[in-house]
């Protein structure tokens, strides 16, 4: 009871949050395609998620098949009451699981506005003898299914047919799955009376993704990830290799650590020697600009019209005017003017004579008179007779 209750909660909540999303799908539906009608507005912060994983089919209480009761098309896309969702069936393998099981999940999912999604997965003896062998077991695929958002159940050893039985035990009102044909089990397509029934509702692929791509991925580069395990500590015996292609593996291994280091080194050279030439571009740069000012300087203080040049002009003038003589009057003194020269007389004119006689108001007298002219000192001997 407490499982039922818990169901009624969960389907509740998601077939109201269902018919809010469907409503603003329809209104952009008419300007946007069916991929870009996926993808709506923005949420809140706060989104209402689920905290636990879907139940299984087997562990839910059993509910009477006689109150089964099929809804047509129009009254699935009109809304069903809340205690009555949509119950939409898809199937698979989902190994591997990843974005295009995702999202074909969720197209199911969104296909009404009130959807329980019942989702089966088939088991590892049904899947390895009608398709192939398998990367995970049941168990993981079962527990990869659980866990998606968009599964409100899921049935274990799903069968690979759809029988009537099964469509009524689980109350099954529509199978979604994409349009193509399913070829399988000697059928041509073993949807072919679910889509006669209509109950049939397509879903999209999504391209560019599936098991069988991520599978040939490994595959073409097998190399790449056995060395990648060997390098994370898995040994030779767990991946099944030989000793011989381990060391091989190992070898490859240290080659491309010396590659990888030569590429780094050539990458730190790279930026190093851009480094430098950025920097030698600064440089000349300011040498160029301090080029440009030593020279303006250099012009203005030894150019023709420099500095220097009005300083040795002045200089030389100075110069000049302080070891040059003052000039000379224009016209000479008068005898007057000029001042009394110093007369005496030369040792050799000297006579042993008796003095002159004393005249009454003249005498004679023979001297030499010192002249000063221009400043200059030149003796001029001068006999004269003062009368």
């Amino acid at each position: 009871m407490v499982h039922l209750s818990w169901l009624l909660t969960q389907m509740e909540a998601q077939s109201s949050s269902g018919l809010v999303l469907s409503r603003k799908r329809r209104r952009e539906s008419s300007t946007r395609d069916s991929e870009e009608g996926e993808r709506l507005g923005k949420y809140p912060k706060c989104t209402v998620g689920l905290k636990n994983p879907a139940p299984f089919a087997d562990e839910l209480l059993p509910v009477d098949p006689k109150a089964y009761e099929r809804v047509s098309m129009e009254e699935a896309k009109r809304g069903t009451r809340a205690n009555r969702p949509v119950r939409v069936y898809a199937d698979g393998i989902f190994d591997v699981f990843h974005s295009g099981h995702a999202r074909a999940l969720m197209q199911a999912k969104r296909l009404f506005p009130n959807t329980h999604l019942i989702v089966g997965v088939c088991s590892d003896d049904l899947t390895h003898k009608y398709k192939g062998f398998t990367v995970m077991n049941e168990d993981e695929r079962y527990d990869a299914i659980r866990h998606c958002r968009y599964v409100d159940e899921v049935v274990r050893n799903a069968p690979w047919t759809l029988s009537p039985e099964f469509l009524i035990k689980h109350r099954i009102d529509f199978v979604a799955h994409d349009d193509i044909p399913y070829s399988s089990a000697g059928s041509d397509d073993v949807y072919k009376h679910i889509k006669d029934a209509g109950m049939f509702a397509p879903t999209q692929r999504t391209e560019g993704i599936s098991t069988s791509d991520i599978i040939t991925r490994i595959v073409r580069d097998y190399d790449v990830y056995v060395r990648r395990n060997l390098q994370r500590g898995y040994t030779a015996k767990e991946l099944n290799v030989s000793f011989i292609n381990e060391k091989k593996y190992h070898l490859q291994e240290r080659v491309d650590k010396v590659k990888r280091k030569v590429r780094d080194v050539e990458e730190k050279s790279k930026e190093f020697v851009q480094k430098v030439e950025e920097k030698s571009i600064d440089l000349i740069q300011k040498w160029e600009e301090k080029s440009r000012e030593f020279i303006g300087n250099f012009l203005q203080m030894f150019g023709p019209e420099g500095a220097l040049k009005h300083m040795l002009k002045e200089g030389k003038g100075r110069m000049l005017q302080a070891i040059s003589p003052r000039q000379s009057p224009n016209s000479s003194p008068t005898r007057e003017e000029r001042s009394p020269s110093p007369t005496f007389r030369l040792p050799f004119f000297t006579k042993t004579s008796p003095p002159p006689s004393p005249r009454p108001h003249h005498s004679g007298a023979r001297g030499l008179r010192v002249l000063y002219l221009n400043s200059s000192f030149v003796p001029s001997v001068c006999v004269c007779k003062c009368m």
